[in-house]
């Protein structure tokens, strides 16, 4: 027979992190605000933009200024250099990391950025695809830069027309990780979607999405 929980016990769960993500386009104010809420807050501004985690691009991509990050800790800016690929399995595990030594601190983690991919692979999880090996992903970006998306687009629907389907003409980055991946493992794209993955980052998250000039920010 089980005992009673002791009297004044909480048999609550105890609740979860909180993360708060501020996504946009490029020059929609997502680092100002990343700023002055990581002020108010007590927060750590974590990098979400694939650009902005290379070393030589600092100007090119707007990325914080060094007075910035003199105010609160931000992480994930500037820290591979151009000749790395930085993948969104690797963002992901650094992401985590620092979202934990956030935690750990008493601090807010903030994610700041505008690629997609990477934001889903923590709120949704993210399928483990194998290496597909430069050779897959030159030959990719090669035809796209000699013929277009738009051709590339139509070879795929040729051999995965499943991942064709689903994806934009125009739409050069995903076309190409889908031909590289049917090429670098001899399985589309969607097959490995299908397959169990990593899971959604252990924390709530609270999203903002900042629009264009002229309009004001919404939840994302």
């Amino acid at each position: 027979m089980k005992q009673a929980a002791a009297q004044g016990a909480s048999t609550e769960k105890p609740a979860k992190q909180v993360a708060l993500i501020i996504a946009g386009p490029t020059c929609s104010g997502k680092s100002a605000l990343a700023l002055a809420v990581a002020q108010r807050l007590g927060g750590t501004i974590i990098n979400a933009d694939s650009m902005q985690v290379y070393k030589e691009l600092h100007v090119l991509t707007a990325r914080p200024s060094a007075a910035d990050e003199q105010l609160v800790p931000h992480q994930l800016y500037g820290v591979l250099p151009a000749a790395d690929k930085g993948s969104v399995a690797w963002w992901r595990n650094q992401a985590l990391t620092a979202m934990q030594a956030a935690w750990a601190q008493g601090r807010l983690p903030i994610l700041c950025g505008g690629t997609g991919m990477y934001m889903r692979a923590l709120t949704d999880g993210l399928a483990e695809i194998p290496d597909c090996g430069e050779s897959a992903r030159n030959e990719a970006r090669t035809f796209v830069a000699e013929h277009g998306p738009e051709a590339l687009h139509a070879r795929l629907a040729e051999i995965d027309p499943e991942m064709a389907a689903r994806l934009k003409p125009g739409d050069s980055q995903r076309i190409s990780r889908a031909w590289e991946v049917w090429r670098g493992t001899g399985h589309s794209l969607a097959y490995w979607q299908a397959q169990p993955g990593l899971p959604p980052a252990p924390c709530s998250f609270v999203a903002l999405r900042l629009l264009p000039p002229g309009q004001s920010y919404a939840p994302a």
